[in-house]
């Protein structure tokens, strides 16, 4: 746990300088501590010590949180864990975290960093699916937001549409903006619903991603069209997580993210995993210093490209990849 707490210091005063030397020392305090990632350097004959460069760095397929517990000591150093959403049947994610409260304080940080103060927002959080299972890494992210907001206006809604709809007019002109945290197919429910919104001036609908099974997969452009029709809204924003990962892109429209501190976003070649892409476009790779307490190089199975600003822009999934449920379309 000492640690823990040391590495969480680190990342606090990290400066842009920092990144890749607090990225090495983790590199090399992983491949000595977490079984399972020390395990995947040996069968792929990686010599820990000889690495010198983060482009060097081997990353974990996300694959093993599936299969693996993956941590650095024993589990009893860990009080819980995060798992994904899954439809019946589908093996879910499990990621352990040392300390919720960090977690859900790290969230906030990077969320203000983008849009300023919660005090600034009423937090409606529309997470049907995630909101009836435990564990749920966005349901704590988004209950910290409620209860940060100190907003006796914002809360959690399921299936009830009416009320939401009721809510979010109503607090028009409250002198806070509006958030309207939604995973992705309750938000079309919603739009389908035939439910009339009144001058959302205030409003900012941010999906989540994930259908879960419950609606056909859509791409990107036609679910942020069929949103911004329905809301009367120039822009939808988009929240890039998920279970494997402690920290969070933010996109105010169009899908394009910006990557915060705490990561660093590396394309690899389609054709070839163990490859850098030398184009910019290809499978995500992340680094997620916010991962200290786990693995914090993880192959996704997206694929992303950066536009002529750095931006990153998430394109889907690699077609043999499970449904996932906290990222978005395939195309």
């Amino acid at each position: 746990m000492q640690n823990f707490k040391s590495f969480s210091e680190k990342l606090k005063n990290l400066s842009l300088e920092g990144f890749d030397e607090l990225a090495l020392e983790l590199f090399q305090f992983q491949a000595m501590h977490n079984p399972v990632y020390s395990a995947y350097l040996k069968a792929r004959r990686i010599v820990a010590t000889e690495i010198k460069n983060i482009l060097d760095i081997p990353f974990l397929p996300i694959q093993f949180y599936k299969d693996f517990d993956v941590i650095s000591f024993s589990k009893e150093s860990y009080p819980g864990f995060f798992s994904s959403s899954g439809t019946t049947g589908m093996i879910t994610s499990k990621h352990y975290y040392w300390s919720e409260l960090w977690y859900r304080r790290h969230c906030q940080n990077l969320f203000e960093s983008n849009y300023g103060s919660l005090h600034n927002f009423h937090i409606l959080a529309l997470l049907p699916a995630y909101l009836e299972r435990k564990g749920s890494s966005l349901v704590s992210m988004a209950d910290h937001f409620i209860q940060e907001s100190e907003s006796d206006h914002s809360g959690f809604y399921l299936y009830n549409q009416q009320e939401l709809i009721s809510k979010v007019s109503d607090l028009q002109g409250s002198g806070r903006k509006v958030l309207l945290l939604g995973v992705t197919f309750a938000l079309l429910d919603l739009a389908e619903s035939g439910l009339t919104i009144s001058n959302p001036n205030e409003l900012i609908v941010m999906e989540t991603g994930g259908m879960k099974g419950r609606r056909k997969e859509m791409i990107r452009e036609d679910v942020h069209e069929q949103l911004k029709s329905y809301f009367q809204i120039d822009q939808i924003h988009s929240e890039y997580g998920m279970t494997e990962l402690m920290s969070q892109c933010y996109s105010k429209g169009g899908g394009k993210y910006t990557i915060p501190y705490s990561i660093r976003v590396i394309l690899r070649d389609v054709n070839d995993p163990l490859s850098i892409s030398l184009k910019s476009q290809g499978g995500i790779n992340i680094i997620d210093l916010a991962n200290f307490h786990s693995c914090s190089f993880i192959e996704t199975q997206d694929l992303g490209r950066f536009d002529a600003d750095g931006m990153l822009e998430v394109l889907g999934r690699f077609d043999a990849s499970e449904i996932r449920g906290c990222n978005l379309m395939v195309q």
